[in-house]
């Protein structure tokens, strides 16, 4: 995984795009065009190589089961995996399916009953990263400028979402996230996304490398 932020020590960082690097890049714009994502994630092409989980996964929390159901079967059509069926729990009611490109991608909802018709609306996305030590990574972060929404010990945190940008960030356990995705939590090789944003570059302790970005074009008066 890379990673781009507007992290710096010095001014307050957030997340401000999510890339997915892809091997096939015109049938990963088909795929997430048909399966209704494509204005959550820029892809660009990429021949590093990965195998198994890749320790994140994307997460769209949605309004009813009913929407769950579209946004599976829509990603299924497109020609993703089934990790998951969508199914009752505890605390809702969802799905996990994996695209043609190996991203993990979670569809849920806290409804358990329809209140309405399916939409194709996504309330959240979340960029959910599995790290060793959620504590040593938050305050990582937190030297680099990002600022902390939500904390619940060492299990999760989430950081405040960056201006403009549609998704949030947040960090698990990476052993717990791939329980809940249904996958091995082993997995080598380049972790396939860049977070967009930054003033430098640096690498996490779970090897998730942050990319410095683009300086912004000059402004012509």
């Amino acid at each position: 995984m890379v990673m781009a932020t507007t992290a710096s020590t010095a001014v307050n960082s957030s997340l401000a795009s999510v890339t997915l690097e892809v091997a096939d890049l015109d049938a990963a714009r088909r795929f997430y065009s048909a399966f209704g994502v494509d204005a959550y994630v820029r892809l660009r092409a990429s021949e590093a190589p990965s195998t198994g989980f890749r320790g994140f996964t994307l997460a769209l929390t949605v309004a009813g089961p009913a929407t769950v159901d579209g946004f599976v079967g829509a990603a299924v059509d497109a020609g993703a995996t089934v990790l998951k069926p969508a199914a009752k729990s505890l605390w809702g009611y969802g799905g996990v399916v994996q695209a043609p490109d190996g991203t993990i991608w979670k569809i849920a909802t806290s409804a358990k009953k329809d209140f309405g018709p399916a939409t194709r609306e996504i309330d959240e996305v979340v960029l959910l990263i599995g790290v060793e030590d959620v504590k040593a990574t938050k305050q990582l972060y937190v030297g680099r400028g990002l600022t902390v929404a939500k904390s619940f010990g060492g299990k999760y945190a989430e950081f405040a979402p960056g201006q403009g940008c549609p998704v949030k960030l947040a960090l698990y356990k990476r052993r717990a996230l791939a329980k809940d995705l249904g996958v091995p939590a082993d997995g080598t090789g380049s972790h396939r996304i860049v977070l967009g944003g930054a003033s430098d570059a640096f690498t996490d302790p779970d090897g998730f490398a942050w990319e410095a970005a683009a300086a912004p074009a000059p402004v012509v008066p």
